[in-house]
Formats: C-alpha cells, sequence, structure tokens
C-alpha cells in the first residue's frame, strides 16, 4: 500500500503507537493519533516527533468527521479489537493492522517470528544471536520491547529480522508471512482479551496462516492443539520435543539435543549449556530448529547456543564465585514465575525470596522446592507471611532478614562449592525497589563485587 497522501489513524500513543505514526509520517501519509484516555498529557506525546511532521492528537473521543476521512487505521498492541470505535471503522471497510503488519509491508530481507505462551523472549533472544553470527544485518524486535516498525526503515535487501509477535499483535495481520515461523507452546492466557480459549488458540495459530509451501513451521510436538495444527499446514513443519524422538525434527534424548532432518546430527548435551531447566532446552531447541531451517550452519549454531546465557532478569547466570553459582531471577515475580526458576536449578540452593505483597498464596511455590532448598532468605512485606506458609509446609530451613544486601550477603557466607544462590522472589519488587529491573541488577552488583 502506497501511504503518500493517505490519512491514516494510529489508535495508541505507547512506543508501538509513536514508532507506527513515525513511520507512516516519513512514507508521506497524513497521520492522526488517537488515545482513549482523555487525561493524556498531550504535549508529552508529541514531543517523540520532529518539527514539522507533528501528526493531529486526540483523546478521549475521536471526531465523527475525522473517521470518514480515513485510508487506513494501524492499532497499537494494547488496544482490543472488539472496541466499539474499531468494530464502527471495521464496518465501514477500513482495513485494520496491527503495527506488526504495518512494518511487514514496509519491510526488506526476511523476517523470522516466534509466538507462543511461554518462552518467547528467550528463544527470540537466542535467534537473535544466532543470527548475528551468521548475518551482518539483523534486527530483533516486536513484543521483545523493540517495535518493528521503529527499526524496518534501516531494511537492506539482506536483513534478516527475528521478532517476538505476541497474540495481541496477530489478531491485526493481514499479509505478515514470515519465511520461519514457531510456535512454542500454548497455556490459558489473556482470556480477558481473547474471551475464549479457541480465539486465543487461533490468534497464535495465526504466525502461520500465510506461509506457504516454501517457508517453515516450527512446532511443539508436546503440545496437542499444536501437534495437530501442524498435520492442517501446507508449510514445510518441524517439531520439536522433550519427550520422545522424533523422525524428523529436534529432541532431547538422554541430555542430548539431537536434529534430524533427514540425518541425525547431535547439536551439544544439555552440560554444554549456560540455560537451566528442560523449558529452557526446549527454547533451544526451537531456536535451533527455525536458524537451522533457515540455513545457518550447525557450527555457528553449536557455537552461539553454548555461549548464550539467557535473558535478563529470568533465570540469569550471574557468575560462579568460590564454586558457588549465582543466578538472577528477579522476574520471577509471583509463585508460579519463581516456580520455574526452582526447577532449572541442578545444585543444593539457597533460595532468595519476598517482597511486596500482591496477596499471593504461597503454598504451591514452596511444594515445588522438592528438596533442592536448603534454606529460604526472607525479606520485604511478605517474609512472615511466607515463613508460616512454609512451616505449614513442613519447610523449616528459614532466615528473616532485614534488607535485601543482608540477605544476599548471608547466603554467600553459607554457600559451599557446589552449591547455588537464586534470587527468585515470588514477589513484586515495590517497596523496596522501582521494578524488577532494578532489584536484579541490585542482585548482580553485590555478587561482581564478591
Amino acid at each position: 500500500m502506497e501511504f503518500t497522501e493517505k490519512k491514516v489513524l494510529v489508535f495508541g500513543t505507547g512506543i508501538s503507537g509513536v514508532a507506527a505514526a513515525n513511520l507512516l509520517e516519513n512514507a508521506g501519509a497524513e497521520v492522526v493519533l488517537f488515545d482513549g484516555n482523555e487525561k493524556l498529557d498531550k504535549a508529552h506525546v508529541l514531543e517523540n516527533f520532529t518539527e514539522g511532521k507533528t501528526p493531529e492528537l486526540y483523546v478521549g473521543v475521536l471526531p465523527e468527521e475525522v473517521e470518514k476521512e480515513l485510508d487506513l487505521v494501524v492499532l497499537s498492541p494494547g488496544v482490543p479489537v472488539d472496541l466499539p470505535l474499531v468494530l464502527r471503522l471495521k464496518e465501514a471497510g477500513l482495513p485494520i493492522w496491527g503495527e506488526i503488519e504495518l512494518a511487514y509491508r514496509c519491510k526488506k530481507g526476511d523476517v523470522l517470528a516466534i509466538t507462543g505462551t511461554n518462552g518467547k523472549t528467550t528463544t527470540t533472544a537466542l535467534l537473535g544471536e544466532i543470527m548475528k553470527t551468521a548475518y551482518p544485518h539483523v534486527h530483533v524486535v516486536g513484543n521483545i520491547g523493540i517495535p518493528y516498525t521503529g527499526v524496518v526503515t534501516e531494511d537492506t535487501d539482506d536483513t534478516v529480522t527475528v521478532a517476538e509477535i505476541s497474540s495481541f499483535q496477530l489478531e491485526t495481520i493481514d499479509a505478515f508471512c514470515p519465511c520461519v515461523s514457531a510456535i512454542l507452546n500454548i497455556t490459558p492466557d489473556h482470556l480477558n482479551r481473547h474471551h475464549t480459549m479457541e480465539a486465543y488458540i487461533q490468534a497464535k495459530k495465526n504466525v502461520a496462516i500465510n506461509q506457504t509451501a516454501e517457508d517453515t513451521c516450527v512446532l511443539n510436538y508436546e503440545d496437542e492443539v499444536l501437534r495437530e495444527f501442524g498435520e492442517t499446514l501446507q508449510t514445510k513443519v518441524l517439531y520439536f520435543s522433550s519427550k520422545r524422538k522424533l523422525d524428523k525434527g529436534i529432541y532431547l534424548d538422554d541430555g542430548n539435543i539431537i536434529y534430524r532432518n533427514p540425518d541425525e546430527c547431535l547439536v551439544c548435551n544439555v552440560k554444554e549449556l549456560k540455560l537451566l531447566g528442560v523449558h529452557n532446552y526446549e527454547n533451544v531447541m526451537a531456536a535451533v530448529a527455525m536458524a537451522a531451517a533457515y540455513g545457518v550452519s550447525m557450527d555457528s549454531i553449536r557455537k552461539t547456543i553454548k555461549e548464550f546465557a539467557g535473558v535478563e532478569h529470568r533465570i540469569e547466570f550471574v557468575a560462579e564465585k568460590n564454586g558457588v553459582a549465582y543466578y538472577n531471577d528477579s522476574k520471577g515475580t509471583n509463585p508460579d514465575a519463581a516456580i520455574r526458576g526452582i526447577q532449572a536449578m541442578n545444585r543444593p540452593t539457597y533460595l532468595i525470596g519476598g517482597g511486596y505483597d500482591k496477596q499471593s498464596e504461597y503454598k504451591e511455590w514452596i511444594e515445588s522446592f522438592d528438596g533442592k532448598v536448603k534454606k529460604l532468605l526472607l525479606i520485604g512485606q511478605t517474609r512472615e507471611k511466607i515463613a508460616k506458609e512454609a512451616e505449614e509446609c513442613g519447610f523449616t530451613d528459614i532466615m528473616l532478614l532485614d534488607t535485601f544486601e543482608d540477605a544476599v550477603l548471608t547466603a554467600t557466607k553459607l554457600a559451599v562449592p557446589g552449591e547455588a544462590v537464586l534470587l527468585s522472589p515470588a514477589c513484586a519488587s515495590w517497596g523496596m525497589f522501582k521494578n524488577y529491573e532494578e532489584r536484579g541488577d541490585k542482585f548482580k552488583e553485590i555478587v561482581n563485587s564478591l
């Protein structure tokens, strides 16, 4: 679509909306920005645009006369597609695109796209690193925090773009077609947005909906929905599995990651990886399969995956000091997320937990310790609550500390070679830190100063 002299509504004024609006302005479109928040600081939003390319901005209500003049609507990911305004514009026959679709229409080079309920960010980051070793011009974009529209103008014909795509973004695609896609898994999530599990599943499936016989889709064989979905696709399908050998695809066998397509190739043993836990081995397998399908050499893939330390603040290996391994899982801000941190540990572990009280229950988290946690060091608003629930579960190796620094340094003193110290609080950071990133950074600062 040619954008010159087209009037385009960009709905949403966050990072994706601003990036989309700037792209359209530079492409010659007449941009109208809209946000439903009538209390929005308009001046602050317009600071993101250069003089002479400042779009019209409406908040609260979009004038009817503006609606009638539009040629295209671009939605930010956070804007539900069933809002009355969106439905009205769709009924008027206007194309409704997401920011991802807009970028795709402007791109050069190839796109590789990852979606799924869990593991998207790690897989995307790893695949991005693999691609950077093999190609000179690589973007890593999407739900990982960098809007695709913000970098697409830098594309060349040999650009490879690795994109993390959420279900929200996949609701608003039209022509979007990655040459390699992956759906990592599907479990219930975002049902307040999608309303039904069926709608959520369909949104995820959309990542492969436009793929052809020349393209490849990587799917989790152990997810029944995805296994069946793979049988319906016209594109090439590669499965990955952490539970069984596959005739074709990539699988985990006695600690070895094996790629078979059609010849069998040993990728590595999981002990050679810095990432821990079966869920991370699945992420690695998906990234390897995508890279191999795109044509990256196994030697290049192998080197990168062995060096990859993971996504910051997510079971992130920090350092080994005096034989003790330190892991930062500050992103474990609720009990469910923190369970994965425990499951990933392969050493006796001193666990630092506690923080802001979000009225969570902690028994399931404590029950997941499974003999791995040597001592639980608790801080923050929730320390007494967690201690009480732990004792009710029969876990009594507990220390209550006054400060975050006390907890880290105490764990350091107690741990001996062959053990681990894990920050996985199962609580928010508020009250002690402004966010989980600051908490994780403080942990790393202390560890690296030892």
